[in-house]
């Protein structure tokens, strides 16, 4: 720049004498080439005065600066201040406009040309504007009637026109029959003619097709070039899984034969990102590291592959290889491609290094796609403050920015700035697409609820959001909503109206609403009905059979899961604990232990279930050392270890974890004071359970439940101080309930105070309770007080409202081995031995005990 600027300095000052017009011809081109403008103005000021600008060659050299410098303006001034004007001299103000993006403008022009009855529109002239209708919308209406002037003066032939005419028809979707035929009619093809038509199939879906013709370009006497290579990649890239691999093979053999295509960096980033895109890593990472040159496309092709493959240190190391060479700088595609990587490894603080990056860089602190990657960034940790300030920064936001926004808002507590942000987004007249829609349906089913998720489904249709769909993600969505929701109808509603586009996504949602429902039989319907299955689908099935009561189904389920060789998750082993609690089966406890050690699964809530589990199959031990190596307890796992102290009777010990709780600052639920309170009512600390109770308001500003008030009377009745219970029962600021009463009544028959008794029964017997056992402890107490009137009138009410009480059964896991029993069933094998043993026991408890 400063030599140019030294030379128009000399010119003025020797006032231009001497000088060829060739020179400045070059010099404009120059100034045009480094957008120069300011010594180019003054040149052409100076080029003015002296009459130079009469030479054609400098005056289009003169327009052609002021278009490339995208002074249109000025462009247009000069164009009409020129004494003759060619071909040459249209298509540079054309090429102007048109890179201007003023397409309107370009056609306008183009019109005038026409108009004048000299130059005519050369081959170029075609080729410059076409690219424009496709700009223009209008599907390609203005290209066809530019088509047909081609024909007119008889330039259809023309290679370069006929170039324009395939990409201008495959831009607008009309491959078959348009591009076709304009390709057809280029008299002589060259290797741009076969690259516009291969890569219109392949923009168009027609993989297949694209395919085909590049095997015949092959026959033909043209060469492919890199580009040629670039464009068929992806279409191998994207064919099944059976020829894609194979057909990417053997076009980088025939690179391999061309030394000419084998050492362009372009070729090669195309191979490297086709073998990431087919899962070939170990041969992208050979190809990138034999790479004689690599620009910054090749370090993004692999970062971003290794990406995309889930390879997430891979691609974090190599990033990091790239900047500390310091070859090359990250750009935004690096940045858009390594912060989903930094939100997988949750890596924090190498994402804010990334943001502080950004940051002194003004180029990537304008860019948009920047912008969104980093509040999608900072969402996926929950920071919202975070999140919505680089939002707030972001200059030129698109429907992009809005759908990183509202989706880190839609998983937060904070929801009425979720929905502020949905106003806002309205207010900027900002059309929500079916992403939009996702974040909008993900937070109707955290918050607000069925109704407001059907209204959703509703503007979803109206703005016919799902019919436009090829992979059914809204719908999906919709569906996991309507399910979660527990409105299973309308699930299946969806579900239906996905025949034909039903992924295993939608599968596996359906498989879902049927398991929250409790339907096994559908669930077990629809998976036999299921022809590709995923661990998600076979972790479903656990999970059903497990709420279901069928351990095992469950157990074969899950045996099957390993049999097929895939690895169980987190939430196949969630699904699986409950099932060794209903068998009772410590060594099926253990063996899952061994897993989550093995398998490397740390998830907290994992091993608050284990914790629990353990505690229920009756091991302490083994639950109060995954309690203890936990170094990040939360409250659920504290939950767990005091119910397991609770169940166990041991309600010192949970007083003690509660004041280690109270020690780290942990503030308990609802659900932990009401576990705390069953541990005290089993070991019999009134005192305690009462001041535990008292600090619910106290302390935490908490209103008791129903479960805490059903603790308290539990603890007093258990302690025999009825009438306390009682009276505490009347003085309750709410309505008792069923539970309450019924608690209180087995304290009467247990304590014989058939006095209260009575008047508890009568409490129960208004509450119109529906639990069998309830009826069953009255009716016990009438006939034990021999009032056998009152056990009639039961028996009779209870048959009245088909009351049935189910039979006992039990499980006991003998070496592995599955041992059910039931009442009144006497099919044991060995049930002559077990009662034997039984009646042993009996008569030891009789025995007398010796002081």
């Amino acid at each position: 720049m400063e030599v140019l600027r030294q030379f128009v300095k000399s010119f003025r000052l020797l006032s231009g004498s001497g000088v060829d017009h060739r020179v400045l011809s070059d010099v404009f081109k120059a100034c045009a080439s480094v957008s120069e403008l300011r010594s180019g103005r003054a040149l052409h000021g100076c080029v003015a005065k002296l009459g130079h600008l009469s030479c054609n060659e400098v005056s289009k050299s003169v327009l052609n600066m002021y278009a490339k410098c995208r002074r249109m303006d000025d462009c247009k001034k000069m164009f009409s201040q020129m004494n003759s004007v060619d071909p040459v001299a249209w298509n540079i103000v054309l090429t102007g406009l048109s890179h201007s993006c003023c397409a309107q403008e370009t056609m306008r022009f183009f019109k005038g040309m026409l108009f004048e009855d000299e130059p005519k529109p050369s081959s170029v002239t075609f080729a410059i504007v076409l690219p424009v209708c496709v700009r223009l919308g209008k599907g390609a209406y203005n290209g066809k009637v530019l088509h047909s002037y081609v024909i007119k003066i008889g330039l259809e032939k023309d290679t370069l026109v006929g170039n324009a005419l395939v990409s201008m028809y495959a831009k607008c979707g009309f491959v078959l029959p348009d591009a076709y035929t304009a390709f057809d009619s280029i008299a002589e093809k060259d290797v741009v003619s076969w690259n516009a038509f291969i890569a219109g199939l392949s923009e168009n879906n027609m993989k297949g097709n694209a395919l085909r013709l590049f095997s015949m370009m092959l026959k033909e006497s043209v060469e492919p070039n890199y580009a040629t290579v670039a464009n068929i990649l992806p279409v191998c890239a994207s064919m099944d899984k059976g020829i894609a691999y194979g057909s990417g093979r053997q076009i980088h053999g025939y690179v391999v034969q061309r030394s000419w295509l084998q050492g362009h960096v372009n070729v090669c980033n195309s191979l490297v990102s086709f073998y990431l895109r087919v899962g070939r890593i170990r041969e992208a990472a050979s190809l990138f590291m034999t790479m004689g040159s690599k620009d910054l496309v090749s370090w993004n092709v692999v970062i971003a592959g290794y990406a995309s493959n889930c390879e997430w240190d891979k691609a974090l190391q190599l990033f990091q290889k790239l900047v500390h060479k310091g070859d090359v700088s990250p750009d935004s595609v690096t940045i858009v491609s390594i912060l989903p990587v930094c939100a997988q490894l949750t890596k924090l603080t190498i994402g804010k290094e990334i943001h502080g990056y950004v940051l002194r860089h003004a180029d990537l602190l304008e860019d948009t796609s920047v912008g969104n990657a980093l509040v999608s960034f900072y969402g996926s940790f929950g920071d919202t403050s975070a999140a919505y300030w680089v939002f707030s920064l972001i200059s030129k936001k698109d429907i992009i920015s809005w759908n990183a926004i509202l989706d880190a808002y839609a998983d937060s507590p904070k929801h009425s700035q979720f929905i502020n942000l949905l106003h806002h987004l309205f207010d900027e007249a900002i059309v929500p697409d079916s992403v939009t829609v996702l974040s909008i349906v993900k937070f109707c089913t955290n918050v607000l609820g069925l109704g407001k998720v059907k209204e959703v489904h509703g503007y979803s249709v109206k703005a016919g959001l799902l019919q436009d769909e090829e992979e059914p993600m809204l719908g999906n969505a919709l569906l996991d909503a309507y399910s979660k929701c527990g409105n299973v109808e309308y699930a299946q509603r969806i579900f239906q109206g996905l025949s034909k586009k039903r992924t295993l996504v939608t599968y596996n949602s359906m498989l879902s609403g049927y398991v929250k429902s409790g339907s096994q039989d559908d669930a077990q319907l629809l998976f036999s009905e299921m022809s590709t299955t995923d661990l998600t689908t076979w972790s479903l099935m656990v999970r059903i059979y497990a709420e279901s009561c069928c351990p095992s189904e469950a157990i074969d389920v899950f045996r099957e899961i390993q049999a097929r060789g895939m690895r169980p998750n987190t939430v196949t082993i969630m699904s699986l604990l409950p099932v060794c609690a209903q068998i009772a089966s410590l060594q099926l406890v253990r063996q899952c232990h061994g897993y989550i050690i093995r398998g490397g699964l740390g998830d907290i809530r994992l091993k608050g279930t284990l914790l629990d589990v353990y505690a229920k199959c009756g091991s302490l031990k083994n639950a109060y050392s995954v309690f203890q190596l936990e170094a990040h307890r939360d409250l659920v796992m504290f939950t767990s270890m005091i119910a397991g102290y609770a169940v166990h009777g041991m309600g010192t010990e949970a007083l003690t974890i509660y004041s280690h709780m109270m020690d780290l600052g942990i503030k308990p639920d609802h659900v932990f004071i009401t576990t705390l309170l069953t541990a005290c009512c089993h070991a019999g600390l009134i005192q305690d359970g009462l001041q535990i109770f008292d600090s619910v308001r106290t302390v935490y500003g908490m209103k008791p439940t129903m479960e805490q008030y059903a603790s308290v009377v539990d603890l007093l009745a258990r302690g025999g101080r009825l009438d306390d219970a009682y009276s505490f029962v009347i003085e309750m600021p709410v309505e008792p309930n069923e539970n309450i009463w019924g608690t209180l009544l087995r304290a009467c028959i247990t304590y014989n105070r058939m006095d209260l008794g009575y008047s508890v029964a009568n409490h129960l017997l208004e509450a119109e309770s529906e639990d069998i056992g309830n009826y069953v402890l009255i009716s016990n107490m009438y006939a034990a007080d021999g009032k056998w009137e009152g056990v009639k009138e039961l028996r009779k009410l209870m048959k009245k409202k088909e009351m049935k009480k189910p039979a006992g059964c039990s499980w006991l896991d003998v070496d592995g081995g599955m041992n059910v029993f039931m009442s009144g069933d006497s099919s044991h094998p060995r049930r002559n031995s077990v009662v034997g043993v039984l009646n042993g026991l009996f008569l030891q408890m009789k025995e007398p005990v010796a002081c």
